[in-house]
């Protein structure tokens, strides 16, 4: 039996320069998109005080996240297009005497790595930057608000956490499936291509009841925190308008980067039982 190595740390080191270069992009992304809901506050409070500079802050703000994100966009298209045309060709080559079906899937499976990569990635890296600095910014804001996100945060990924193992079964299950689909359609069987699909489907809706679950206790329990941060920052004091819209909205910031976290973490659970594949191909 022989194994060939199709390993992700080869695209990471023969393409370092340009990752870590596309890396420091996301990360200044992710920085400017903290600071727009402070800026909106001072806005704000900046025109209710008849004065403009807030607004030209904002405005000067917006424009630096345009001019990184979409350079940042331009320049990741066409490095992962060229990752994948690089490294599909070294991976067929590999596996030259498997069958059709499993060329097929295996280099589906490439195309899945390079996509998380390319859009997942810097969606992660930036929620995890968002989520430090907002709970940051919280604790300068309202300390009671602070320790509560704490604990949200703790309880959300212990509802995913629990889960984890299941999601890794059932992508497993999803996968063996999956690359039986060339063969089965190469046969021109009704009937088989009939089961192959019910089974590809039912692995897919099993994924998403388990996420459904999940998503739904996790709404409510971020739905709880964010009814009691109102009423935390009312009760503090906080009169502004401004200040108390800045840290709602930055509560609200905080669950949407909550919320993506466990559901980069089901994907990721995914890509490693892909990653698995394409190292071990007998």
């Amino acid at each position: 039996m022989k194994h060939y190595n199709m390993k992700v740390q080869d695209i990471i080191s023969e393409h370092k320069w340009k990752l870590s270069f596309t890396m420091t992009l996301i990360l200044l992304e992710s920085g400017i998109f903290i600071l727009f809901p402070l800026f909106i506050g001072r806005a704000i409070d900046d025109a209710i005080a008849g004065g403009m500079n807030g607004g030209l802050q904002l405005g000067l703000l917006g424009l630096a996240s345009l001019l990184v994100g979409a350079g940042r966009r331009f320049f990741d298209s066409r490095l992962y297009s060229s990752i994948f045309q690089k490294f599909g060709v070294r991976l067929i080559s590999k596996i030259e005497n498997a069958n059709s079906s499993v060329k097929t899937a295996r280099l589906g499976m490439l195309r899945e790595v390079l996509e998380f990569m390319e859009n997942s990635l810097p969606e992660i890296v930036g929620n995890i930057v968002s989520l430090v600095g907002v709970v940051l910014i919280v604790a300068s804001l309202n300390q009671t608000v602070f320790y509560g996100s704490l604990i949200v945060t703790v309880l959300v990924l212990m509802i995913y956490g629990i889960s984890s193992r299941r999601t890794i079964r059932l992508n497993r299950s999803f996968n063996d499936e999956f690359e039986r689909q060339v063969d089965v359609i190469d046969k021109k069987d009704p009937r088989e291509l009939s089961y192959h699909l019910k089974g590809i489907m039912k692995w897919n809706i099993k994924l998403s009841d388990l996420e459904t679950v999940n998503f739904s206790l996790s709404w409510i329990v971020l739905m709880g925190f964010l009814v009691s941060a109102i009423v935390i920052a009312i009760g503090d004091g906080i009169v502004k308008y401004g200040a108390l819209f800045s840290l709602i909205m930055y509560v609200f910031q905080y669950m949407e980067s909550v919320l993506q976290l466990p559901l980069f973490y089901q994907n990721w659970l995914r890509l490693i039982e892909i990653k698995e594949r394409l190292q071990a191909i007998e």
